[in-house]
């Protein structure tokens, strides 16, 4: 077997395993707030509940929880995403439930603000 040369990272797919998203507008409050930085993982696998990335047919990028997988208008696998402020946002009510391969991560955690702290908090350091 041929032996890479050091360094060089090889990935399953176009994308590298884990990456970053930054939260924009409240369609995801209370769980979610603008401006919130979001590990995602590429590839990973979609379950009911779960926070997603999804690019609907215009091209928009957001975050969105995968409610249930359903069949697109195709026929292709497919998943209903939803937004948790149903006030705010477009989701599967408005665009239809969007292609399984038009769901390229899973978010794995809320990066910033650190979770478990309220926002504006900070930690006084002595002296």
């Amino acid at each position: 077997m041929p032996r890479r040369p050091r360094g060089e990272v090889s990935y399953p797919s176009a994308h590298p395993p884990f990456g970053f998203a930054r939260v924009r507008g409240s369609s995801m409050l209370p769980t979610l707030r603008d401006g919130d930085l979001l590990l995602v993982r590429y590839a990973g696998p979609v379950r009911p509940g779960a926070l997603v990335l999804a690019r609907f047919p215009d091209g928009t990028l957001a975050v969105k929880r995968a409610v249930e997988r359903r069949t697109s208008r195709s026929g292709a696998p497919a998943w209903w995403l939803l937004s948790d402020n149903p006030d705010e946002g477009v989701d599967s009510r408005h665009r239809g439930a969007v292609a399984e391969d038009q769901v390229p991560a899973v978010v794995v955690a809320r990066l910033w603000p650190r979770p478990g702290r309220p926002r504006g908090s900070r930690t006084r350091r002595p002296g």
